[in-house]
């Protein structure tokens, strides 16, 4: 009997970006990280690409890559955040399809995604389609193939959507066995069986005939084990899982046989700590004790072809067991947590945003049209734009499409209508209505790109925000004090919009604390300077200028003229206005610069009230980030004064702070506080300086251990961490190089002092892959009998010790020998 065994994991999150920034902006609920697309980066998505199998006492026996052996698919959305945020594992996985295709007779793991995770039964044709085509050219430019393969966010089907997939080159798709709901052979046809209520064998593809006279075929995956993934704890031990996985297997079944779970791809490392090691795990042992061969489902289909043919439940999902109605109406279906509460939010919600799209479908139809330009052609093939954003694209797309030369305003309508077209469909992402409340941030994020459609739908022409939120009144929040849809619009939607005067302002108020030079890029936005002039005086500090915003995305530019002040701390006062002339604007910096070197601040307060009127911004009106930034910049300046009395305090009761020591009378706290947080910053500056100060750093340990201070684990580990990537980068380029070896080591033995856990995994990864590269020429020369190779090999041997590895497997695997010597246990 062949017995055959794919894990297929979905990988997605939501796109979390500011619509009128396009990043990420910073999330403290995510924190020690960025973001939660960084956090989940950290926990699940890096790690698969180099994930450790593990001997019985802990030791890395190896390290490999998940995606190359499991079926999987990456949300497009998420795609692009990896490519620009972590490059070098979006760059792993793209090879790791590369691999698949090897090994798997040209067929590669990897699966396109409708694109941004909306319910497709619940979509109209027109979004269907630009969904379908987004993903499939999201994917080509990416993996560099056409995908056999395309996930639909939650399983959820319906057949028009499958004859969409069809009609585009899409060979198949996986379902829960819940989806199917009868079957029968393919030659002969015969009565239809009923395998409803996941009676359906999950051992074989079956075809889907479609309305149109196409076909496609369509897996089912197993239920209960991929539900045990996620909800069992199955994930806590890989033989646990291996021996599971194997149970999925039928003796009673004739022919071959395909085992396969589908899981959301995060269990494997962020719902389930390590859950990519126990992947990894489960998929060696059953590979390498023959007990079944890996494939993926474009290897299987071309080996097997369906003989059973399926009809399917339309509007049906793996994630509500009321078919779609999770994504619309109060089915019942929420996340448990909140006993008593509704989601009755969710049908305004639907109805508020289909209003908003339909409305806005017919001011793009008719402003494009009046272009001469086909206006959903040019919409599917957008996504040319949206992979590459230069200016080079834009004038060739626009080109494409338009039978003439566009002026600047019609290229800037031309695009604004697109850019509002695509938030119209980012604004259905599926994760809105998944949840229990309306004042999620999932919801609140869909909130977002209807407030940015809207938005852009203004600077057409047509006003949508109050209909919009009078139909938004309808979905009421769980929480009092939130009321409803339309209240938490204005809460946490209206405070985040910008427009491209509150870039201007962005640009004046952090020009105090950053150097931007003649030109500079922010975000979405070019800023050139064309006039500047700064000054400090009495801990106050002034700037004038005036500037030309420009957009992007749609070409359009703005000049502003901005005049700050900065009294110190916090305490900053901006206008911003639109440049009028040159003779006003000069006339009010020379009114300005005068009132400053006079001294009288309160008089330029009302200089500036005259010129730019009473509205006011502040650090508030900074950007997330860079607010961020600025105000950790002016808390480090205040601790820093802190700092030095600190230091003073610690010099001034060291001796006795050493008699009472030698007394053995108790410290007060008080002086083991200053000790504390003098020792924390100079460990930490000494780990940090350039050389490292590793003397120095031995002595501040010494302290640590004498005062019995505590070591600020988190600032230590991160500063070490990037310590020793920086080292091993290095050591990896120049191996050779004097002392670059025995400086890592010395750094891990000061660490071996340190309270600190230290994340060792891209050091672990820069050793391996030194390890199977140039670690080779070392042990070829050693064996010539060249001294310094050895202790070179010997050093390296002792490194990987201290990195956790197991050497004796390790340098089995890559040829590597130390000559004269015994295999070395670890």
């Amino acid at each position: 009997m062949e017995r055959y065994l794919c894990v297929h994991a979905h990988f997605y999150q939501p796109p979390r970006e500011n619509p009128w920034l396009g990043e990420i902006e910073i999330q403290d609920t995510a924190h020690p990280y960025h973001d939660w697309n960084e956090r989940i980066a950290a926990e699940c998505y890096v790690p698969n690409v180099a994930s450790r199998l593990l001997d019985g006492e802990g030791r890395i026996l190896d390290i490999v890559s998940n995606f190359a052996h499991i079926s999987f698919n990456i949300g497009p959305t998420l795609l692009s955040w990896m490519e620009h945020r972590v490059p070098e594992a979006y760059e792993q996985i793209l090879a790791a399809d590369r691999q698949s295709r090897e090994w798997r007779g040209g067929h590669g793991n990897a699966l396109a995604q409708v694109y941004n995770h909306v319910i497709m039964p619940l979509a109209n044709s027109r979004d269907k389609q630009t969904q379908v085509l987004w993903g499939i050219e999201d994917f080509r430019r990416r993996f560099g193939r056409d995908p056999e393969g395309m996930w639909l966010a939650e399983t959820a089907v319906d057949l028009e959507t499958l004859d969409l997939l069809a009609r585009h080159g899409i060979r198949f798709t996986i379902l829960a066995p819940s989806q199917a709901a009868r079957s029968r052979r393919v030659k002969g046809g015969g009565r239809w069986r009923d395998v409803s209520n996941s009676r359906i064998d999950p051992s074989q593809p079956y075809l889907c005939r479609l309305p149109s006279g196409g076909a496609i075929s369509l897996f089912f995956y197993d239920g209960p084990i991929s539900q045990a993934v996620a909800f069992e704890k199955l994930l806590s031990s890989g033989e646990h899982f291996a021996d599971r996985l194997l149970g999925g297997f039928s003796e009673v079944r004739t022919g071959p046989q395909l085992m396969h779970i589908a899981t959301d791809g995060e269990s494997y490392g962020h719902h389930h700590r390590f859950g990519d090691m126990a992947l990894a795990y489960a998929l060696h042992s059953i590979e390498a004790q023959g007990l079944a061969s890996l494939t993926n489902y474009g290897q299987y289909l071309e080996r097997y072809p369906p003989v059973q043919e399926v009809k399917i439940f339309e509007n049906s999902s793996w994630s509500c067991s009321h078919g779609i109605e999770r994504w619309k109406s109060d089915c019942g279906c929420n996340s448990g947590g909140h006993p008593g509460w509704t989601q009755e939010w969710r049908s305004p919600l639907r109805g508020a945003l289909d209003w908003l799209r339909d409305e806005t479908a017919g001011l793009y139809q008719d402003r494009l049209r009046s272009l001469g330009i086909d206006p959903w052609a040019a919409r599917d093939a957008y996504i040319q734009v949206i992979l590459d954003r230069s200016e080079e694209m834009g004038h060739r797309f626009a080109a494409t499409h338009s039978p003439r030369e566009l002026g600047d305003e019609e290229r800037t309508m031309f695009f604004r209508g697109l850019e509002m077209q695509r938030h119209a469909l980012l604004m259905y992402t599926s994760c809105g209505w998944f949840f229990d409340e309306i004042s999620g941030i999932e919801t609140v994020q869909i909130l977002q790109y209807a407030g940015r459609v809207i938005q852009l739908a203004r600077e057409m022409g047509l006003e949508l925000e109050t209909p919009f939120l009078e139909r938004l009144a309808a979905a009421r929040s769980n929480i009092p004090e939130h009321r409803d849809g339309a209240n938490i619009y204005e809460q946490f939607v209206r405070p985040t919009m910008i427009d491209l005067e509150k870039v201007a302002a962005h640009y004046a108020i952090s020009s105090l604390f950053e150097d931007y030079g003649e030109s500079t890029g922010i975000y979405h936005f070019e800023l050139n300077r064309e006039d500047f002039w700064q000054a400090s005086a009495d801990s106050v500090k002034a700037t004038v200028g005036r500037i030309a915003v420009r957009s992007r995305l749609f070409g359009e530019t703005r000049r502003a003229s901005f005049c700050v002040l900065h009294f110190g701390n916090h305490s900053i006062n901006g206008k911003v206005r639109d440049h009028r002339d040159d003779d006003s604007y000069l006339a009010m910096k020379e009114e300005v610069v005068a009132g400053f070197e006079l001294g009288d601040y309160t008089q330029l307060v009302r200089i500036m009230d005259t010129h730019f009127g009473l509205h006011t911004y502040s650090l508030l009106d900074l950007f997330r980030d860079e607010q961020r930034n600025v105000l950790e910049i002016l808390t480090e300046q205040t601790v820093k004064g802190f700092i030095n009395r600190y230091r003073e305090m610690y010099d001034q009761s060291l001796s006795l702070m050493q008699f009472l020591q030698y007394a053995a009378m108790p410290i007060p706290r008080v002086l083991v506080n200053a000790a504390e947080y003098v020792v924390n910053h100079d460990l930490w500056n000494a780990i940090r300086a350039e050389p490292l100060d590793c003397q120095k750093a031995a002595e501040l340990l010494e302290e640590v251990r004498r005062w019995g201070v505590t070591v600020d684990s988190s600032k230590m580990e991160m500063v070490v961490r990037y310590r020793l990537e920086k080292m091993m980068e290095q050591f990896a380029g120049n191996p050779a190089g004097p002392g670059l070896l025995e400086q890592i080591r010395t750094v891990l033995k000061l660490l071996g002092r340190m309270d600190t856990e230290v994340n060792y995994w891209q050091i672990q990864n820069s050793y391996h892959r030194m390890a199977q590269t140039v670690t080779l020429d070392f042990s070829a020369a050693a064996r010539a009998g060249d001294r310094e190779a050895l202790r070179w090999l010997e050093g390296f041997r002792d490194l990987g010790i201290e990195l956790f590895f197991n050497i004796d497997s390790l340098f089995q695997k890559f040829g590597l020998e130390i000559p004269g010597e015994e295999p070395v246990a670890g």
